[in-house]
């Protein structure tokens, strides 16, 4: 009977360590999914103020997509850019207070795909848009995570996971083995409790690596969107200076650099607007698969990022 006690203890001791192992790789790959997700509808956002220094812009030429080696960044339209703005101002509406990976959510399935589909309508009919902040973010949230709710056999149903209470965003960027995790408690036979360990340390230990690669990429990414993001808010400012300060709005009296300066903030718009449609987590669409990184698009992105700022000469403002 003792030796049985011992085991149970010794098992549920390690069963406690394996997930707490999980839930500390859990928050710091979520918090900082959660911070890309955020600074790319930030940057979204801020698509809309361009728009309006942009507009006011007379005789300007029709400016070319960047190309430069095997990188191209395509043109974008006016009616797009005003699509993700307004969406990403509805999603950032509904962040404070949010749930554990709901912006990373957002990160994982593309932030331009959740934007335009904000401004879409939920599963119930409603548009999206009108609906109060955090319900507008849940309602854009169930429809990105549709394969991982489906693979998941109904989500946050059965959401008494190894989190307590796992998270639609969580299911994006994990993927369904999330949702049919064991919990904490194992089985009262020491035979049974100790099979159930093992099976979970084995999945626990899959998770855990998947957060970290995630964790690493998405740091890598961050950096190189950062950058982007640094150089065209500076652009942004000496533009909304000259157009809306100055009053200088016909593009034949703008001079050669204020020409450049122009060309290198649409280019940089298009830059940004690319990498924010980056979806970084593949669905699995498996309930026994963690879901994928997608590093050949990552890796693109920051490939493109490097070389724009670079032939532009732009790499010291980063």
């Amino acid at each position: 009977m003792k030796k049985a006690n011992d085991t149970m203890k010794q098992t549920q001791e390690a069963h406690t360590a394996n997930v707490r192992r999980f839930e500390i790789r859990n928050e710091r790959c979520t918090a900082a999914m959660d911070r890309l997700g955020k600074l790319e509808l930030e940057i979204l956002q801020s698509f809309q103020k361009f728009s309006d220094i942009f507009e006011r812009i007379q005789n300007k030429p029709e400016f070319r997509a960047f190309k430069h080696g095997d990188v191209t960044i395509p043109t974008y339209s006016p009616e797009d850019l005003k699509k993700v703005s307004v969406g990403a101002g509805v999603l950032l509406g509904g962040l404070s207070g949010a749930a554990l990976g709901t912006a990373g959510g957002f990160a994982a399935a593309g932030a331009t795909t959740a934007a335009v589909m904000a401004l879409g309508t939920a599963s119930t009919g409603t548009a999206i848009a009108s609906l109060s902040g955090a319900a507008a973010t849940n309602a854009t949230l169930a429809a990105l995570g549709g394969g991982a709710l489906a693979a998941g056999g109904g989500g946050i149903a059965l959401g008494t996971t190894i989190l307590g209470a796992t998270t639609l965003g969580m299911g994006l960027l994990v993927g369904g083995i999330i949702f049919n995790f064991t919990g904490n408690k194992l089985s009262a036979k020491a035979d049974e409790a100790m099979e159930q360990m093992k099976k979970a340390k084995t999945e626990i230990d899959r998770i855990c690596a998947y957060l970290e690669s995630l964790h690493m990429t998405e740091e890598r990414f961050e950096k190189a969107l950062s950058a982007t993001n640094n150089v065209y808010m500076r652009h942004l400012a000496q533009l909304g200076n000259l157009v809306i300060l100055t009053g200088k709005t016909d593009w034949n009296e703008f001079t050669d650099s204020e020409k450049l300066m122009t060309e290198n903030t649409v280019q940089l718009v298009a830059l940004l607007f690319q990498m924010c449609k980056v979806q970084l987590v593949l669905s699995s669409g498996s309930t026994t698969e963690v879901n994928r990184i997608n590093q050949v698009d990552i890796d693109l992105a920051i490939n493109s990022s490097d070389a724009f700022l670079k032939e532009k000469g732009l790499t010291a403002l980063t």
